[in-house]
């Protein structure tokens, strides 16, 4: 079982349209897609639900699919939708595949500005873009077992029932919600990140000031649980300052400050 799953793992290659990275993922597109949906019910139950605040929701909508139809992102295959979840203490945000990308309470509240915000999704849809979670899937062979995008669909998790197929799906969602991205991973999706804001014509030094944002949080004795889940690369904001600089650095993209206060802050106090 272990050949032929290195076999199908191995023999599965494609290239991304996005990075261009040849990249071996026996799952497609629209699987990816169908786990991000069943998977994000879980994962948003887990930090309180998706807030009752429709300004703030459709505002963070709104500055994602900026980010998407004004950058490369747009040539994937996904759909994506953008998340606020209610927990006031999680500093964290996720992207799962397909797709579904989610920023805590704790973490939005945090932040000053829209390009910061910006920051935040466009490091998520870089994940979704160089299909991290999808390379994770497929490494961990949950392929083999995986059916077609519509039986996906159709899955209940609350009637999971006992066949083959429903313990594979049930075994993905599971370890797509407690994922945890690798260094390299991280990395990738920082430099997508700046690509894509720039793309989006954002101020990438938003990039820079989320990290440092993250980084004054984990050195105030109280380590964000971003850091958990997105391990902190050695030198990674002299990584990210070297990508801004490669960019244009002060591009005079949009920071978006009056905007952010209007449209987040005002509700958080």
């Amino acid at each position: 079982m272990a050949i032929i799953g290195a076999i199908t793992y191995f023999s599965s290659k494609s290239t991304n349209e996005v990075t261009g990275e040849v990249q071996h993922i026996s799952i497609a597109p629209d699987q990816e897609v169908a786990l991000g949906l069943q998977a994000f019910p879980e994962m948003a139950q887990q930090f309180g639900g998706e807030i009752d605040q429709p300004v703030i929701n459709n505002y963070v909508e709104q500055v994602g699919q900026r980010i998407v139809a004004g950058s490369d992102a747009a040539k994937g295959p996904y759909k994506y939708d953008f998340h606020v979840l209610a927990d006031p203490q999680t500093v964290n945000a996720f992207a799962l595949p397909g797709g579904q990308v989610s920023i805590t309470v704790g973490l939005l509240r945090k932040l000053q500005n829209e390009s910061e915000l910006a920051g935040v999704l466009g490091h998520e849809i870089g994940h979704v873009v160089a299909r991290h979670g999808a390379e994770q899937l497929s490494k961990q062979q949950f392929a083999q077992t995986l059916v077609g995008a519509a039986t996906i669909a159709s899955y209940d998790p609350n009637r999971p029932g006992a066949t083959a197929q429903n313990a594979a799906i049930a075994a993905a969602i599971s370890h797509l919600v407690t994922m945890r991205f690798g260094r390299q991973d991280e990395l990738e999706a920082d430099a997508l990140g700046v690509r894509l804001m720039k793309e989006a014509n954002y101020d990438t030094r938003g990039m820079h000031d989320l990290l440092v944002i993250l980084e004054n949080l984990d050195q105030g004795g109280r380590p964000p649980e971003f850091f958990s889940t997105h391990p902190n690369p050695e030198n990674r904001l002299a990584r990210v300052d070297e990508l801004i600089a490669q960019s244009g650095g002060a591009n005079g993209g949009d920071v978006g400050a009056d905007r952010f206060q209007q449209n987040v802050l005002k509700y958080m106090r």
